[in-house]
C-alpha cells in the first residue's frame, strides 16, 4: 500500500511558475515508477509526466513538454513536477500516481492515487 499525498498548488499568472511534491508513505517508494495527471473542470482526467523508478527514464504528454518536469528524490519519498511558461489551460487538479510496472515511453496506467491539488493559471 502507497499513500501520496500532493502540495505546491496555488494561483498564479500565466506565464508563472509552481513546483508541485508529492510525498508517498512506506519503504519502497524506489520500486514504484510515479506520474502527474490532471483534471480540468468538465473534463476526464489526463495524463501530465511520468517518471520511473531510477529517475533516469521520463516521459510526457504533447501539451506540457519543454514547460515542465518531472523528478523524483528517492531518498526523501517525494516526486515533483515543475511546472514554468504556466497557460490557463493548465489549470485543473493536479493528481500523483504511483505503479509498480512502467516500462516507460507511454502512459502509465497507476494503481495508487493522491487526493489532488489544484493549480489556477489565471490570464
Amino acid at each position: 500500500q502507497v499513500q501520496l499525498v500532493e502540495s505546491g498548488g496555488g494561483l498564479v499568472q500565466a506565464g508563472g511558475s509552481l513546483r508541485l511534491s508529492c510525498a508517498a508513505s512506506g519503504r519502497t517508494f524506489s520500486t514504484y515508477a510515479m506520474g502527474w495527471f490532471r483534471q480540468a473542470p468538465g473534463k476526464e482526467r489526463e495524463f501530465v509526466a511520468a517518471i520511473n523508478w531510477s529517475g533516469d527514464s521520463t516521459y510526457y504528454a504533447d501539451s506540457v513538454k519543454g514547460r515542465f518536469t518531472i523528478s523524483r528524490d528517492n531518498l526523501k519519498n517525494t516526486v515533483y513536477l515543475q511546472m514554468n511558461s504556466l497557460k490557463p489551460e493548465d489549470t485543473a487538479v493536479y493528481y500523483c500516481s504511483a505503479q509498480r510496472t512502467y516500462y516507460g515511453g507511454a502512459v502509465p496506467k497507476p494503481t495508487y492515487w493522491g487526493q489532488g491539488t489544484q493549480v489556477t493559471v489565471s490570464s
